[in-house]
């Protein structure tokens, strides 16, 4: 039994929205956690504001509150549920800093809450910058030459005594948020200020840059007896100066020597000691490649996104076992899930190599500065396991989905040699293709290693790969036997080395089969093998025995798609709905096998499918695992773009697709195809042409009338997509849509100014369920992910509910969907217009399911295995609304990425979603803005005004409310002048390019709690607009970019109440 006797129930802290620097790997962390203490037999209450997440489901915890991760709402649920005790360390930061908090006021102590896991004065010795390096002097562990500073003065004067460069780091925030390394007084001033302003205690540390030294990182594990282990090692490839978020990660650790290693191990284990960290724990050091001399760098004392990392790198489940360690259980009395024998005292020991590389946005944020520092920009990561490192690495490249197969970038094949010299020095996200491309140039490991500090052995190891294609080069046709079987040892891919040795894909392949060169799956099992595992997990290797056996008892295999790594436009969403088709499969008595890359995620936890294939999601790395295990049936609605993009590659190798076929999902892409069954069907759209050339484009344009929107066919997350107002727009677009080399034509449609709608529906071939209608705030033209959108709908007529539901059930029924369908339209003049359907799970599936309690996924796998909708008891038609009203808002990661325009428009830049719910609008929308960190001003507080002029005539009624609500509005010349005339009072403000003090002056001085600016169209950096919104990023003011934000703003303001908010447990609607 546990330790605790007194413990019957526990609330856990879940991470909040998805933002850069804190992704999947809590929900993965959370969902495990909560399942952990259900077994231990515990009444579970959640909280989280983040609605697309597994562990926010009603099967998960017992009661689930989707509710801003703030003080006073947690205060409320824990009034209400009255837990014995709470679970602060499986919500990444978020968590960790409110439990702190709830701790530090009293809260906990008024209502009896016990914290467990690690205590309050051990997380604030590893999180307080002077506590943690007091704590490390005290035990002989050497920190960085540092000093904590609270104001810019105190940094400069530091600094001039230890010498520039030096990092800055704010303490108690995520990611690295608003640190960076400063090379002299100027960019010390900047950082040092941005940093005091973001940190939760106004204060920074200041730090001697050790640039260039290793990084390396221990997980490790203690309980409350002290017993310590080590769960995994690991190295970043990149030295340090690059946040470990976005560094390229081997486990376990290959560049150390074995007093290295020991030394570090030690000390990672007297670290954790000296902390009393109860439960799992990431230890960070740096160390120079030219001595034995060594740094801790920090610590987390809790689980995080390497403990993701290291999990699945090892298949030890750190979320699982910390979670009971936190319960007072001790690590020998917690048995091992994985091997079932043994128990989670066992060290995890690796007879494999695995490699995490990070997923950045630049291909979204084409504008972004690509330089990596100390300040996080991954979205997301993948990884990969093979028996070598360059196979690990050359998975890993595959498993990106950014076009590219190999270690080869062909834009750097056109470069000069002293070009390359010169970008070998920039830290960027393809600095790993630059160095294989130098190596290719005959640059030797020795002078790489002196320009990037990367370790001579992992250049060898890149050597290795670059060697091996030259080889293949050279065979100008057919390969022998052994280097074919060298090639493909190290991963190659066979379309890589048919274009090598100039074959087709399918010749290599039948060449490989002639030869006997087929994949065999290994099994990751904690032990190397030294006891039996229970839980099939495989990668694969081609090195003989294959370890992946038939289970034999029958049951009809089906194979499931996950979705690749996290990104912009493609999230967790995706995650929830491969998971719950997986266990829906489960029940109805099939084998589920799950084929995913990334580390971060639920669906990659080895107790979710009866089969976990870790591999890339290409169509040739999909074929190995066909093969192997025969499927009945494949699932690709669920994985989002990726998965879909599969569809016809499975086709062609004989698996049969569950649901909608792949023609289905062709007909929807297909401008001409889908025009032809909305012409069929009788339903309006936009009017529209189809373009290849910036000629045809201007000609369309005109014929059409602007504005019209452009777009790329075959995207998602609306990539590439703009709205044009003149023709100088439609040139620099169809520049940049240009610059990547289309296969699918452009698409120029008139653009409609009307409300937008979304729906999400199951058709089972004659019925169809519509679970509810989304409507959203913004206007069409920004994009679904980035508006807020409301449950049930708000302006919407009962004829137009019809219309929609007869549109949705013709489209289905003509594209031949079985299972989801996802319809987007715009309420125009009294007529209801389509604007895209997607015969796939989208973004919204999550949030509807669990505010109008529909199973959506549940009913979807059981349609596609040929169940009719009427005999499942949800009905069909409209699904009646709920009593209540539910908000979803967008939460964006600008601070993170600099020179992105935060301007919003069709395409997405929201990295994750929180939700609210209440009884009526306003409210709900006031817990949305609350959730989402949006602050709704005052009475007395200032708001500034700078719209188009296209806007001034509604901005004119929405600053009426402001006034009226005793709220004092600035507002540049041109608003100003459309104000004054009104009637309402507002005061002048220079615009940017105006004498000083101008409208960034007074952004800067911090006295402003609001903006409201909506951006003139073009991507211009040079404009007044994109300074202004780039300011108040840097200030954090928040900053609304569209006229129907801002009257939702207002009408928060008008009639939202804080006082009367009232926290919902999901589990009971």
């Amino acid at each position: 039994m546990p330790k605790y006797t007194d413990v019957k129930k526990v609330l856990v802290l879940g991470s909040g929205p998805i933002v850069i620097g804190q992704a999947a790997e809590f929900d993965y962390a959370g969902t495990q956690a909560c399942r952990a203490l259900k077994e231990e037999g515990m009444e579970v209450v959640l909280v989280n504001s983040n609605p697309a997440t597994i562990m926010t489901d009603k099967d998960i915890a017992d009661h689930v509150y989707i509710e801003p991760m703030n003080i006073p709402s947690v205060t409320q649920i824990i009034e209400k549920e009255r837990p014995d005790a709470l679970l602060p360390n499986m919500g990444g930061q978020t968590g960790l800093n409110l439990a702190m908090a709830l701790y530090e006021d009293g809260t906990l102590q008024k209502y009896g809450v016990k914290l467990l896991g690690t205590s309050p004065a051990s997380i604030h010795k590893a999180e307080d910058r002077q506590g943690f390096k007091d704590c490390m002097e005290s035990i002989g562990q050497p920190c960085v030459t540092s000093k904590v500073v609270n104001t810019v003065e105190d940094a400069v004067d530091f600094t001039n005594e230890i010498g520039y460069p030096v990092i800055v780091r704010p303490a108690y925030t995520l990611g690295g948020t608003g640190g960076g390394i400063a090379y002299d007084e100027y960019s010390l001033r900047e950082i040092a200020d941005r940093g005091i302003n973001l940190s939760r205690v106004s204060e920074v540390l200041i730090e001697r840059c050790i640039a260039g030294w290793k990084e390396i990182e221990f997980e490790v594990m203690r309980d409350s007896a002290g017993n310590v282990i080590t769960i995994c090692s690991m190295e970043n490839i990149d030295p340090v100066g690059v946040h470990t978020g976005d560094s390229i990660v081997v486990a376990p650790t290959q560049t150390l020597a074995n007093r290295e290693f020991q030394m570090l191990r030690s000390a990672a284990l007297d670290i954790i000691s000296a902390l009393e960290i109860e439960g799992g724990c990431n230890v960070q050091f740096a160390l120079n490649p030219e001595s034995f001399e060594y740094a801790v760098i920090e610590v987390n004392p809790r689980v995080s996104r390497s403990s993701a990392l290291a999990s699945k790198a090892t298949g030890y489940p750190i979320a699982k076992v910390a979670a009971k360690v936190a319960l007072g259980y001790t690590l020998d009395e917690i048995p091992n899930a994985v091997t079932g024998k043994t128990t989670a005292c066992f060290e995890p020991t690796i007879d494999y190599c695995v490699l995490k590389i990070p997923r950045l946005p630049f291909d979204k944020f084409t504008t972004a500065s690509r330089t990596l520092g100390t300040q996080m920009k991954a979205t997301g990561e993948v990884m990969a396991i093979a028996n070598s490192f360059e196979g690990a690495l050359m998975k890993a490249i595959r498993s990106l989905e950014l076009n590219v197969r190999a270690l080869k970038l062909d834009k750097l094949e056109g470069l000069y040699t002293d070009e390359i010299e010169d970008l070998l020095v920039q830290v960027t996200d393809e600095r790993l293709f630059v160095v294989a491309e130098a190596l290719r140039r005959g640059f030797s490991p020795q002078k790489i290693n002196h320009i990037t500090k990367m370790d001579i052995w992992f250049l060898d190891g890149f050597k290795r790969i670059i060697d091996m294609e030259e080889e293949l080069k050279a065979c100008k046709g057919a390969p022998d036997a052994d280097t074919l079987k060298r090639a493909k040892e190290m991963c190659f891919a066979d379309s890589y080395i048919g274009t090598l040795c100039g074959m087709k894909q399918s010749e290599v392949k039948a060449l490989r089969e002639k030869y006997g060169i087929i994949p065999s799956f290994k099994m990751v099992d904690t032990c190397a093998a030294e006891f039996d595992a229970e839980t099939p997990y495989y990668y694969s290797s081609y090195d003989g025995e294959n370890e992946a056996v038939d289970t034999g008892d029958g049951r009809k295999k089906v194979l499931v798609l996950g979705s690749g790594p996290i990104r912009i436009g493609q999230g967790i969403e995706f995650d929830y709905c491969s998971v719950h088709s997986v266990w829906a499969f489960k029940r109805l008595g099939y084998e589920t096998i799950i084929v995913n890359n990334n580390p971060e995620t639920v669906s990659t936890d080895f107790d979710v499918a009866d089969k976990l294939y870790f591999e890339p999601l290409t169509a040739e790395d999909v074929q190995n695992i066909v093969e192997q295990e025969k499927p009945w049936g494949a699932v690709v609605q669920f994985g989002g773009q990726t998965a879909i993009k599969l569809a016809k590659a499975l086709t062609d190798m004989g698996v049969q697709i569950l649901g909608t076929p792949a023609d289905g999902v062709d007909a929807a892409e297909d401008r001409e195809r889908f025009d032809e069954i909305l012409e069929k069907c009788g339903i309006p759209r936009a009017k529209g042409r189809t373009v290849f050339t910036t000629q045809e484009a201007l000609k369309a344009a005109n014929e059409l009338g602007y504005p019209v929107l452009v777009r790329p066919s075959y995207v998602l997350g609306g990539q590439g997509m703009e709205i044009a107002y003149t023709d100088r727009n439609i040139e620099d677009f169809m520049r940049i849509i240009n610059m990547t080399v289309q296969e699918h034509p452009i698409l120029i449609d008139k653009y409609l100014m009307g409300r937008e709608l979304e729906v999400d529906g199951v058709f089972d071939g004659e019925d169809i369920l519509i679970p509810g209608i989304m409507e959203h705030v913004e206007r069409a033209g920004v994009h679904s992910g980035d508006s807020i959108a409301v449950y049930p709908p708000i302006n919407l007529e009962d004829k137009h509910r019809e219309l929609i539901l007869k549109h949705t059930k013709n489209m289905a029924k003509h594209l031949g969907v079985i299972g989801l369908i996802n319809a987007q339209y715009i309420l125009y003049n009294d007529d209801i217009y389509v604007i895209e359907v997607n015969p796939r799970s989208s973004r919204t599936i999550p949030y509807i399911s669990k505010v109008t309690g529909v199973p959506i996924i549940d009913l979807a796998t059981k349609v596609m295995l040929g169940q009719k909708l009427k005999d499942l008891g949800y009905g069909t038609g409209l699904y009646p609304e709920a009593r209540y009203y539910a908000v979803k808002a967008p939460v964006f990661s600008f601070e993170k990425l600099t020179d992105v325009d935060t301007g919003l428009g069709p395409e997405m830049k929201s990295t994750g979603e929180v939700l609210g719910l209440a009884e009526t609008y306003p409210q709900a929308l006031l817990k949305a803005f609350k959730g989402a960190g949006l602050k709704v001003p005052k009475r007395g507080s200032r708001v500034i005004v700078t719209v188009k002029d296209e806007d001034k005539a509604e901005m004119v009624g929405i600053a009426r409310g402001f006034e009226e609500m005793g709220i004092e509005i600035y507002a540049t010349s041109g608003t100003c002048d459309a104000l004054t005339e009104a009637g309402i009072e507002c005061h002048r403000v220079n615009r940017v390019s105006q004498s000083h003090p101008n409208i960034l002056d007074m952004i800067a001085s911090g006295t402003v709690d609001m903006i409201i600016n909506t951006p003139t169209k073009g991507r211009k950096h040079d404009s007044d607009g994109f300074k202004i919104r780039r300011s108040a990023v840097e200030h954090s003011v928040t900053c609304v970019t569209a006229i129907d934000t801002a009257r939702a703003v207002l009408t928060v303001r008008e009639q939202g109440r804080s006082v009367d908010l009232k926290p919902i447990d999901i589990t009971k609607i």
